[in-house]
């Protein structure tokens, strides 16, 4: 569960700074982070 936990906020900080480099990936970053965390939600 630790690692549930130190997961989401290392996703979140590498997300925004591609997003602060590369706007266009925006939409990207977002929808892989999505599913990313709902598959997480339903199998972990």
């Amino acid at each position: 569960m630790s690692f549930h936990l130190a997961l989401g906020p290392l996703v979140s900080l590498i997300a925004g700074i591609l997003i602060l480099i590369v706007p266009r990936l925006l939409n990207y970053i977002v929808a892989i982070y999505l599913i990313v965390m709902g598959l997480l939600g339903l199998f972990g």
